[in-house]
């Protein structure tokens, strides 16, 4: 126990922001990437947690910014820190995106500290391995898991649609009722035409793992055309919030969401509660933030037990799944028996953990990824 420590936790700092801590006794830096409510997580949820375990300790936080921008400030501080030759680096504890965690260790500035926290036996999903091609296993631990899914009103669609192919059927025998935004103002839309290129073109593990081989691409003309004649039987819409808002108005009955987006505006009585959630085979992808601890960290013991405490099955149950309709980064059933059953009814009746476990995808490596993009604006937008 640390009684006598002063912890400033920075969870979202603008880098040059790290030096006004200096003067602490002991400052632990946790930067973290991420929208407000993360940062917001951080300094209401988490903080006030560790403190309360560690008398005497200081949690402050602040931030680096939403989305990989925000995860690649921290790169580059880290990036500066190791060019510099410092013994000691000023980030103790980092939140990153999946993509920068795995050039976070590409690089050569995390250290493997998995094995050495009790809940790091306690994660299942490949992402805690694999970041879009990169071996990340030992360096990160989730702290979350976003996902997409196939959102329905169950007052017109009886019978759901359990994969692409019935999906395809579904719009034929009922046309716009089915939408999505293409691969513009919004990701929903984004892992749909994904999971498309996994059923019709390659595979998810092929896709989410290195080496990059760029011939595969030419194996997706026939993909792309059955998505363009897809497209003639749906409806765009405007983005994420969009999509449910025609699922809201009736324009849509079925159309791809974020779980989290989902449930929270179902809890705020902004979508009706006939609206249900699928995830349709051979999967669509989400993909989790990472909690991890630079090389030379300043104090790596305290960065292990702040992660330890974060992944914890309570602090999963009761923050990330309770407050934010999150899937925890841990496996859901050791989540399970802290949560009340209304609340695991809630986020696991439609969607179980094994069906995250068959069909929750990574999204594909970089070039995969632009190569996907790029298809759908020459082969579908024209």
């Amino acid at each position: 126990m640390f009684t006598k420590t002063n912890i400033a936790v920075i969870a979202a700092v603008g880098l040059t922001q790290f030096s006004t801590f200096a003067y602490a006794d002991t400052t632990l830096n946790v930067a973290s990437a991420g929208s407000q409510n993360m940062v917001d997580y951080v300094k209401t949820y988490l903080a006030p947690k560790f403190e309360a375990t560690h008398p005497g300790v200081k949690v402050n936080v602040v931030g680096t910014g939403p989305g990989d921008a925000g995860s690649h400030k921290i790169m580059e501080k880290l990036s500066a820190q190791s060019d510099s030759g410092m013994d000691k680096w000023d980030i103790d504890v980092a939140v990153v995106h999946q993509k920068i965690g795995g050039e976070l260790v590409e690089n050569g500035l995390l250290a493997k500290y998995r094995s050495d926290i009790n809940t790091g036996k306690m994660v299942s999903r490949d992402s805690a391995k694999n970041a879009l091609g990169i071996n990340v296993d030992g360096y990160v631990m989730p702290m979350f898991h976003s996902q997409t899914a196939i959102a329905y009103n169950s007052d017109f669609v009886t019978n759901p649609p359990t994969s692409y192919d019935e999906l395809v059927k579904w719009t034929q025998k009922h046309p716009k009722s089915f939408g999505y935004n293409g691969i513009k103002n919004g990701m929903s839309g984004v892992s749909f035409v994904t999971g498309w290129i996994y059923a019709y073109g390659t595979d998810a593990h092929t896709l989410s793992a290195m080496p990059y081989d760029k011939s595969v691409e030419s194996s997706w003309d026939k993909a792309f055309a059955e998505l363009k004649e897809f497209n003639k039987n749906i409806t765009f819409t405007p983005g994420n919030a969009g999509t449910l808002d025609m699922l809201n108005r009736g324009e849509i009955f079925m159309g791809p969401v974020w779980v989290d987006m989902f449930y929270s505006w179902k809890e705020q009585g902004k979508i009706p509660p006939s609206l249900k959630l699928s995830l349709i085979a051979p999967g669509m992808p989400g993909q989790p933030m990472y909690y991890v601890t630079p090389t030379k960290a300043a104090h790596p013991q305290l960065a292990r037990e702040f992660i330890e405490l974060a992944t914890s099955p309570e602090i999963q149950a009761n923050g990330i799944v309770k407050q934010f309709n999150w899937y925890p980064g841990i496996d859901a059933n050791y989540v399970e028996a802290k949560l009340d059953k209304a609340t695991w009814e809630k986020l696991f009746a439609e969607i179980t953990p094994n069906d995250l476990s068959k069909y929750g995808k990574s999204f594909p490596i970089g070039p995969y990824f632009d190569d996907i993009k790029e298809g759908y604006e020459r082969n579908v937008s024209n």
